[in-house]
């Protein structure tokens, strides 16, 4: 038979997965829960308490977390959030960074999504520095979280704008290219770097990208799309 703390975690935890906060909050701030030293309960009060617009609460009840447990990687996933959204860039990344750090010393990634989790933050902090045109920071973000994630198309392809608006389109076909040869049939990339060469006015090969998409994917309305661009500009194409 469960204890009544565990009966109370577990009435919360499904009451805040659900996004029901208000029936979560009450039940996390019982004293049983409150006293219990269990980061899970700081970490999902913190959620709530930024949800509500509290964020020194909020900043607050995660470092709670983090204090027990410097590993919890939602702690330190929310406070990092949290961080960007004040514009405390440089200590959000320390946040992750150092959170990160610790788990790898340990080998304690118990949740699968744990690398996921950090790449995401990687991107933000990217999305981040690539709005203030910080260009060489942004880019390290993306190839960090391109390196952590299974979905390193997604990465990449942030990664490659950030070259483009930097000036290095180069760079951009370079990073591109490198991808499509581990899964040539990988679309959004292969649309992007015909793009990107044909802003290069490396007109031919970018039609051979659009035109090889087709190949596989007859119906491509983007790749048709660039193709008939090309044709408006006197390319010859195959359609």
């Amino acid at each position: 038979m469960k204890s009544f703390s565990q009966q109370l975690i577990d009435e919360a935890r499904s009451a805040f997965i659900e996004g029901d906060y208000a029936t979560a909050e009450p039940l996390l701030n019982q004293p049983t829960l409150l006293h219990s030293r269990n980061p899970e309960v700081l970490q999902m009060l913190a959620t709530i308490y930024y949800d509500q617009g509290k964020f020194n609460r909020a900043i607050t009840t995660f470092k709670k977390a983090l204090e027990i447990d410097p590993g919890y990687t939602d702690a330190a996933v929310g406070l990092s959030i949290i961080l960007n959204d004040i514009g405390r860039y440089e200590d959000a990344r320390k946040i992750f960074e150092e959170a990160k750090a610790l788990v790898d010393s340990k080998k304690q990634q118990k949740d699968p999504n744990t690398n996921e989790k950090f790449a995401q933050k990687h991107a933000e902090l990217g999305d981040m520095y690539l709005q203030f045109k910080r260009f060489e920071e942004s880019a390290e973000q993306y190839l960090k979280a391109s390196s952590l994630s299974s979905r390193k198309a997604d990465y990449v392809l942030r990664l490659a704008e950030c070259y483009v608006q930097a000036g290095q389109k180069d760079k951009a076909i370079k990073e591109l290219k490198t991808l499509l040869q581990t899964d040539p049939q990988l679309v959004a990339p292969r649309l992007k770097l015909g793009l990107v060469l044909y802003n290069s006015h490396h007109i031919a090969e970018a039609v051979d990208q659009w035109e090889n998409i087709l190949r596989y994917d007859a119906k491509n309305q983007e790749a048709l799309r660039y193709l008939k661009m090309a044709q408006a500009a006197g390319v010859t194409t195959h359609l």
